[in-house]
């Protein structure tokens, strides 16, 4: 076998790295496949914090992805939990400053966190056999913004994939006002019965 060197060439400062993509369909309809709403972390990388990170830190890194959740990953690369815009923004950093009794630059993601006991997560075969309409009556019926999506590898569960009612919404063509789940939910049927 004849080998030779590969040529070569510089780059300069315009040089830009490639990232994996997962690019979901702009609009879908109820009737469509359900994986045509979930973000597949196969294709996409899971944008993640440390148990340690300061609220700060990840805000900062949520507001530089354009992302509204953070895996929280453990030392040894498990999931140790969520954590959301909500959390950062909502009641659990003043209740860990007054459980506490720190101030808010010393709150940590484990203090807001919602830990991985306490997350759900469908299956991937079977959401592989669902519709659009089934995973917007999912994250309806369990009152969630998201939901975790799993497949068995090894004996363990492995986060898969991500759908997200934002981006669900944003694909269905609707536009939702509020984050309350509630008024969500209503302003969803409101507007997909008007469709």
């Amino acid at each position: 076998m004849n080998t030779s060197p590969l040529p070569t060439s510089h780059l300069d400062q315009s040089a830009g790295l490639l990232r994996p993509t997962c690019d979901l369909p702009e609009r879908v309809k109820l009737t469509q496949p359900a994986i045509d709403v979930m973000t597949d972390f196969r294709r996409m990388t899971a944008f993640i914090a440390s148990p340690d990170d300061t609220l700060q830190q990840a805000e900062a890194r949520m507001i530089r992805r354009k992302v509204r959740l953070l895996f929280v990953m453990d030392g040894e690369d498990r999931v140790a939990g969520l954590v959301t815009s909500t959390d950062i923004y909502g009641e659990k950093p003043m209740q860990a400053m007054q459980g506490r009794g720190i101030h808010r630059d010393e709150v940590r993601v484990a203090d807001i966190m919602t830990p991985v006991d306490l997350l759900e997560a469908i299956d991937f075969d079977d959401l592989s056999h669902a519709s659009v309409g089934h995973v917007l009556e999912t994250l309806k019926s369990r009152g969630r913004q998201h939901a975790l999506v799993f497949e068995s590898a090894g004996g363990r569960k492995m986060v898969r994939g991500l759908l997200s009612l934002s981006q669900l919404c944003k694909q269905l063509g609707i536009t939702v006002q509020t984050a309350e789940v509630a008024l969500t939910f209503t302003e969803i049927e409101q507007q997909l019965a008007h469709a």
